[in-house]
């Protein structure tokens, strides 16, 4: 029996759903029961009926499974798969600047890439598909702090023409993505396309003809109205959008270090690594049930408001 045989065969009899990030190895997208940004997968993770939940991606998005499943078993295949956008912005720091700036009265809006530590803190949580749409519902009387990504930040605050205090985080991956090396891609294909991340830098974003989330990639590149698009994020969702677009000549964005951008965390998790966590049930999320109950709060709220019609 091969692995994926053995994962599928160990999903059945767990009774569990494997949810994989655009960004994971695409033999595990390929294994995956749902596949998805972080928005439509913590939609999954909310709604599932499985026992146990193996999530396919960073400890942030494992943690936000387990902070809407507090009954459930989750797990993910590398405990060591971190993030270094959550890494900026840490909880006891957040806690800190709200306390010295408690007259602001600050509404805080936090970019799921965040711990479930600093979701606790937050008023409502985001995600790059949905950042703008939570920010246009935001209190108006009410100055908003946004954590931890500036780059998003900046990017939601042209799109919404709303003034937000911006934590001074960034994602590794999408500032290595620079001017000169997109032009240097946009030379070699003239007649292409470029789609960029929000997480990426003003720079970058001002190169692109889109800048969307990663799942609205998928309808921008099937949609495009030329073959050649240079996609301007982490390398693992180029094959998400091969085979969703296999009409499309995909191109990876690089930096100034390589042709593409992998993320080292979510190239963690391995396809071994999936097959042993599913027979083992670890290593496992756990959480304090109040901190948990605290950050399911702006968490839900979310998922309400990502639902609601914008007045």
């Amino acid at each position: 029996m091969d692995l994926t045989q053995e994962i599928l065969a160990l999903k059945r009899s767990r009774n569990a759903v494997i949810l994989a990030h655009n960004y994971q190895v695409g033999e595990i997208q390929d294994v995956a029961d749902f596949v998805g940004d972080s928005l439509g997968l913590a939609y999954q993770a909310k709604a599932t009926a499985a026992d146990v939940i193996v999530f396919c991606g960073v400890h942030f998005m494992a943690e936000t499974a387990k902070i809407v499943n507090p009954g459930k078993i989750v797990v993910l295949p590398d405990a060591d798969a971190g993030c270094s956008l959550e890494a900026s912005c840490p909880a006891p720091q957040l806690e800190a600047y709200l306390t010295a700036n408690a007259a602001k009265n600050y509404y805080v809006i936090a970019y799921i890439n965040c711990s479930g530590a600093v979701k606790a803190l937050s008023d409502v949580i985001c995600t790059s598909g949905n950042a703008v749409k939570i920010v246009n519902q935001a209190p108006a009387e009410r100055p908003i702090l946004f954590v931890p990504d500036a780059n998003l930040g900046a990017w939601v605050m042209e799109q919404t023409g709303r003034k937000m205090d911006l934590w001074q985080g960034s994602c590794y991956v999408h500032v290595e993505f620079t001017r000169d090396s997109i032009n240097r891609i946009k030379a070699e294909y003239p007649a292409a396309l470029v789609v960029a991340h929000p997480e990426c830098t003003l720079a970058v974003r001002l190169l692109a003809d889109e800048v969307c989330s990663t799942e609205k990639m998928i309808g921008y590149c099937r949609d495009a109205p030329v073959k050649d698009i240079i996609v301007v994020t982490e390398s693992g969702m180029l094959h998400r959008l091969r085979k969703e677009c296999p009409d499309k000549n995909l191109i990876a964005g690089p930096t100034e270090r390589c042709a593409c951008a992998d993320c080292r965390y979510m190239k963690l998790n391995t396809l071994q690594k999936l097959r042993d966590c599913l027979a083992d049930l670890q290593p496992r999320v756990e959480m304090d049930e109040v901190l948990r109950a605290q950050a399911e709060r702006p968490l839900l709220r979310m998922l309400e408001q990502s639902l609601s019609p914008v007045l």
